[in-house]
């Protein structure tokens, strides 16, 4: 039989992962003060530059001697940068239970050849971090974007410790409290938690990072577009707004909007709460359907951002295929853009929760994803 469609749709669709939704109050008319045509090492492009530094400090909560870089490439190229510039001195942990993580172990074992510590869980679970060595150095996701699986907390890490922590915040920063004491590189990107547009990173280095910066030279060669040090002294320019390459200007003005609206929902606990309510509105109803669950095991350790499901009922018979057809049902019906889960992660669907998205809009969602389901199931036979 005809199953019937529900009468409410998301006023926005868009709960991708990355780039995430815009905020709510975004228009391209709010961009007009970016400084197009003029160079980033002018006195106006220094001063948005330098705004995008310090505003990120003020609403994350960065401590006032941590320095604070653009980078280029992402998160991606911030992670990179630092473990070109820091690994090799002591020995290193690598974590992973997801492919972001994954890939990082890639890159440190085959491509810097360092003979790491591999530590990994599956999809769903997290690594002990409590067998961190903190005379190691360790490389670690705070939140798995692509298995929905965050750290809880800080807890395991030492204050004493010898080694470095490099942390990958890119689907935590600005959703999740940071313990910033316990973190000596952190980095993410714009485009996840605020909604920023793409292609620029940010990279956070604690006083230790930076003494280990200009105390160490890597066995290998750094490519310029890497190079954090001159001479065995930071480059302190690139944490004053003297990007090693040039930004995008209007990404920049993207950046400060969104900087601006964080500070209007209240800053940094305003976005966590906001956070905190949309995934809880997909935990309920997870909860309230037994035939989807959260691919986390643990719910201490669920993320409020990158929420990750897996469809349970037995009548499916290719898991793979029903969680695309789904997918597809709800982007045809225009009520959930690109909530397919990762390619390389389980089967099913994964819906961006952070404090961008509306928790009205997954409310209006949710009924659309049971419909798709049961249409689904009925479809399959």
């Amino acid at each position: 039989m005809a199953i019937s469609q529900p009468a409410t749709r998301p006023a926005n669709p868009r709960f991708s992962s990355g780039p995430c939704a815009k905020p709510p109050v975004f228009e391209l008319s709010k961009l007009a003060d970016a400084p197009l045509g003029r160079s980033h090492r002018a006195a106006v492009g220094k001063a948005k530059l330098k705004a995008a530094i310090e505003e990120t400090r003020e609403i994350l909560g960065i401590p006032a001697d941590y320095k604070i870089g653009i980078v280029p490439a992402s998160d991606t190229g911030a992670v990179e940068m630092a473990m070109w510039n820091l690994l090799g001195e002591r020995k290193v942990e690598m974590v992973a239970w997801e492919s972001f993580g994954a890939g990082w172990v890639t890159d440190v074992v085959k491509q810097l050849k360092i003979d790491a510590e591999v530590k990994t869980a599956e999809y769903g679970e997290i690594v002990d971090m409590a067998s961190i060595d903190p005379k190691n150095d360790v490389v670690f996701t705070w939140n798995g974007t692509t298995s929905g699986v965050r750290v809880p907390n800080g807890d395991w890490i030492a204050d004493d410790r010898e080694g470095l922590t490099i942390c990958d915040a890119t689907s935590a920063a600005f959703a999740q409290d940071l313990p910033w004491d316990k973190l000596d590189v952190t980095t993410f990107s714009w485009q996840k938690v605020l909604g920023g547009e793409a292609a620029h990173g940010m990279i956070v280095l604690s006083p230790r990072a930076v003494a280990r910066l200009e105390s160490y030279t890597p066995a290998w060669p750094l490519p310029k577009i890497f190079r954090l040090t001159k001479g065995g002294k930071l480059i302190d320019g690139i944490f004053s707004g003297a990007t090693i390459n040039t930004p995008s200007m209007l990404a920049v003005e993207d950046y400060l909007v969104a900087l601006d609206w964080a500070r209007s929902v209240g800053g940094l606990k305003g976005l966590i709460a906001r956070a905190d309510a949309n995934a809880q509105a997909v935990f309920d109803f997870c909860d309230a359907n037994d035939w989807i669950a959260n691919l986390a095991e643990d719910d201490a350790t669920r993320s409020n951002t990158s929420v990750c499901l897996k469809f349970t009922d037995d009548r499916i018979q290719d898991g793979a295929a029903f969680a695309k057809a789904v997918a597809k049902r709800l982007e045809a019906e225009d009520v959930a853009l690109d909530v397919g889960a990762y390619r390389d992660a389980p089967a099913g669907l994964r819906i961006w929760c952070g404090g961008t998205v509306e928790t009205a809009d997954l409310n209006a969602m949710l009924p659309w994803l049971a419909w798709a389901f049961e249409a689904e199931i009925e479809a399959q036979g």
